[in-house]
């Protein structure tokens, strides 16, 4: 079975209340997916999905996206066995944009560089230009190791 979702309503009042869950892509056929831990609401990662990785994110309730980069479904946590099973998924008030709450499996790390998060680092301003600083170091797995293979 596969989902095919309806074109979304005109009328604002219907996007906006109970029916059919009609996601507005955007001219790349995208919608932003927000992912978050389940359990303590941890921002993990942001990411983007297709009516194919949202469809198979709802039917099989592990994370599926769109690779921009690689124009190509993923299955997040395939290859180092960090898959993200859903929780819950809710969207906006104008279905343009999903969020994800899930729970990470294997190292419980959601960032391909072997953080819990890909939200590790700090922007401040040092001597008038915007600078990063790391604030979570802390690898869950090695990320050499890992995607070696891939």
């Amino acid at each position: 079975m596969t989902i095919e979702f309806q074109a979304a309503p005109s009328d604002k009042t219907a996007l906006e209340e109970r029916g059919p869950f009609t996601p507005r892509f955007d001219e790349a056929g995208l919608v932003t997916a927000v992912v978050t831990d389940a359990s303590d609401g941890q921002l993990l990662m942001v990411a983007h999905m297709n009516a194919e990785a949202l469809a198979l994110t709802i039917e099989t309730g592990i994370a599926h996206y769109y690779s921009r980069s690689r124009a190509k479904i993923w299955k997040k946590g395939e290859t180092s066995g960090n898959l993200q099973t859903v929780t819950e998924l809710l969207t906006d008030c104008d279905q343009d944009a999903v969020w994800l709450k899930v729970s990470v499996g294997g190292h419980a790390a959601s960032c391909h560089t072997g953080r819990r998060s890909c939200f590790y680092r700090a922007v401040s301003l040092l001597d008038g230009q915007a600078h990063l600083e790391v604030v979570d170091d802390e690898r869950h797995f090695d990320p050499t190791q890992v995607y070696s293979g891939s």
